[in-house]
């Protein structure tokens, strides 16, 4: 594994990760969900390397090894990793890996970017997994829709405003994060259409350009990316072929797989390689006109 650190425009850096393959077939791409670090998606970054790609994992301004000392009075938002950390990275791997196709595979928010960013259409394709519109009411089970209520409308203001930063360590819910990451999202999860509902993000417009051929997985025990959440994130990318694909734990032979189940190392033999099988039908075909 080679470190190497990604240099965007304002001169801040992303920590990224390259996982070498002995005969490379592809470079894919790894784009995390909020406040999940690069090494969670070792295991399965291993496996695309055996496989025949090289792999690029990284972490987001202000998650794990792209965190800088303090937190507090870091100036990102989400919208900023969607298009500027996501843009970078793309632009970075297409020039260091130029004679290789480009493929993505990313994991809720990591999904929203392939959707959304001005550089997805460098791919030859991209795997959304367990990406959905995050809308507080869609989530299943009256419990964690007021779990995640809770935490968005009465935690996330008193905690940012308190601690300069959300301290989500502290409570369980993965990574710290900066303030104007948490709060940005804590508005899109009260919209009705999260994100689409937000004039300065142009969702739909930006996924209207979209012509990058896609698979999109959700799991049956995911209280979050449920089937309803992923149609209304998928239905405005009305420009290219988005096959979708909803799996139940028990035909996978696993207990359960959630939402951050597929990454585990015990989704490996079940469900990995219908992922490598469909990137290297991508890889392989010729490359869609943008």
């Amino acid at each position: 594994m080679e470190s190497v650190s990604i240099v965007l425009p304002n001169r801040q850096t992303i920590a990224a990760s390259v996982w070498i393959s002995t005969a490379p077939l592809a470079v894919v791409l790894v784009h995390p969900g909020t406040g999940i670090a690069q090494r969670y998606y070792e295991p399965f970054a291993r496996h695309l390397a055996a496989a025949g790609f090289h792999v690029v994992t990284y972490d987001y301004r202000g998650i794990g090894r792209s965190r800088p000392a303090s937190l507090r009075g870091m100036d990102v938002t989400m919208a900023d990793w969607l298009e500027d950390d996501v843009g970078a990275v793309t632009r970075w791997a297409a020039a260091r890996f130029a004679e290789l196709p480009l493929l993505a595979v990313g994991h809720s928010l990591g999904g929203h970017a392939l959707a959304l960013n001005s550089t997805t259409n460098l791919l030859h394709g991209a795997v959304l997994v367990a990406s959905h519109a995050g809308v507080t009411a869609t989530v299943t089970g009256l419990a964690e829709r007021l779990r995640i209520r809770f935490v968005m409308r009465v935690l996330t203001p008193l905690l940012t405003t308190i601690c300069g930063y959300m301290p989500a360590r502290k409570l369980g819910l993965g990574e710290d994060l900066p303030a104007g990451v948490m709060r940005q999202w804590s508005r899109w999860t009260a919209l009705p259409r999260y994100f689409f509902d937000d004039p300065a993000m142009d969702a739909q417009a930006r996924m209207a350009r979209v012509r990058v051929p896609l698979l999109v997985l959700g799991f049956a025990d995911d209280p979050w990316a449920n089937p309803e959440a992923i149609g209304m994130l998928t239905a405005p990318l009305i420009n290219t072929t988005v096959e979708r694909r909803q799996v139940a734990p028990r035909d996978a032979g696993l207990a359960a797989i959630g939402h951050m189940g597929f990454f585990r190392q015990r989704a490996g033999v079940s469900l990995w390689p219908q992922v490598v099988d469909w990137l290297r039908e991508k890889a392989t075909a010729p490359k869609e006109a943008p």
